[in-house]
Order: structure tokens, then sequence, then C-alpha cells
């Protein structure tokens, strides 16, 4: 391995952690420390499977009004792509028990000058089928 992709795998690495805590917060009912995660500024955007924010205040607000995630949602084949050491997508499956779907998840991260943090993100779901079997 050279100098540069050490690098960029301690960038991985780096993105990966906040990436866990974020993973963790919605199920907890934490929804301060979920929104928390997201670059604090009117450009961030997530889309989610039936509703969207444009904003860090829409964001909150929208997580305030949240439930908290079902028990049993499971992650898999994450994928962390660097860009450098600033920038990461984060991308994964997600799915829970007894739901006939294959969730997908996509996050933008930026390094800021508080951390690692969300710009844009995106939720959907698919019916699990044999073109896209649950993992």
């Amino acid at each position: 391995m050279n100098a540069e992709e050490a690098t960029l795998r301690e960038a991985a690495a780096e993105v990966g952690a906040p990436s866990a805590g974020r993973e963790r917060a919605p199920g907890a009912g934490a929804a301060d420390l979920a929104a928390g995660y997201f670059w604090e500024s009117g450009e961030t955007v997530r889309y989610g499977i039936a509703d969207h924010q444009v904003g860090y205040d829409e964001q909150l607000a929208w997580r305030r009004a949240q439930p908290p995630l079902p028990p049993g949602r499971t992650l898999h084949d994450t994928r962390v792509t660097t860009f450098g050491t600033g920038q990461a997508a984060v991308t994964t499956l997600f799915t829970y028990p007894d739901r006939p779907f294959v969730g997908r998840q996509s996050q933008t991260w930026t390094r800021m000058a508080e951390g690692w943090r969300i710009a844009h993100a995106h939720v959907s779901e698919i019916p699990a089928s044999p073109a896209s079997p649950a993992p």
C-alpha cells in the first residue's frame, strides 16, 4: 500500500465512527443527536422515504417529530468511499425483520472545522424481489 492509499484508508476510518454513531441515534430516539451529524446549514438536503428536508432547521424539526426507528434494523454492504481526506460517500443497504423491503441509504460526508458532517443524504426502500433480494 502506498502513502496515498494509506491516507484514504485513514480518512475512511475517521468518517466510519461518526457514521456509525449517526446510525444508532434514530433508533434510540435521540433526535437532536441524529440531526447533529448533519451540516448546520440551509444548504443541507435529506431525501427520505416519504419526506424531504432542506436546511438543518427542517431536518431538526422533522427528526424531533419522528418516533424512534423500529428495532431490528440491520445494515448490509456498508461502504465508505473517500475523495481525498475531506469528502466521503457512505452507502449501505438495510433491512428490518418481517418487512418485505430492502432499504438503501447514501450520505455525502464533508470534513468541517467541527468534524465530519453530512451535507446530503438519501433514503429509499424497494420491494425485495429476485432482482433486489434482501441481503
